[in-house]
């Protein structure tokens, strides 16, 4: 089934496609929230509300832009939810006139795990690590993250700089070399 017959499908409460959609997207989707929460059976809570509102939500789709994307959004809004209200979210530090920080001159991904990188991300404390989410990896711009997370821009830069600092010292102590 293409992903156009899957989302008709669905938008019809067919349960075989939702089945479907389920099983073609939650791998990818899991990563998503991985990536914000720590725990198993909290990212799993995300995921099934998260698709729960895939499927409430499908009519609204209009088939513009990609269908990934779309999933990609309900699931970093449904895991900074979670975050707020289970983790209190708070990010109310700022800097200004901040320099930016070091570039890593190793590549990364080519010498390390998806696992073992997802370990550094997990030792972040939560505000550094959903706003490097965001920003690096979701692509969200500093004002958006400003809005969704309810802080100023500075705080979402501050944030982003200490936690790339930190994400640096701990790659230092893994041997990765950086340069200015």
């Amino acid at each position: 089934m293409t992903e156009k017959q899957l989302i008709e499908a669905c938008k019809q409460d067919k349960r075989q496609a939702q089945q479907e959609l389920y099983n073609r997207f939650a791998p990818l989707m899991y990563g998503v929230c991985r990536r914000y929460v720590r725990t198993e059976a909290d990212i799993e809570d995300i995921l099934l509300t998260g698709f729960m509102k895939v499927f409430k939500n499908i009519p609204q789709y209009s088939g513009n832009g990609s269908f990934e994307g779309w999933i990609r959004r309900i699931m970093v809004n449904e895991s900074l939810m979670w975050l707020r209200k289970h983790k209190n979210l708070k990010l109310n530090v700022e800097l200004e006139g901040h320099k930016h920080d070091r570039e890593m001159a190793a590549s990364i991904e080519d010498k390390m795990s998806a696992d073992e990188i997802l370990g550094l991300l997990d030792q972040l404390p939560e505000g550094y690590k959903t706003v490097f989410n965001l920003y690096v990896i979701e692509g969200y711009s500093h004002q958006e993250i400003a809005t969704r997370l309810n802080v100023s821009v500075n705080t979402s830069k501050s944030q982003l700089i200490k936690a790339r600092r930190k994400l640096q010292t701990l790659l230092k102590q893994r041997g990765f070399e950086y340069k200015q």
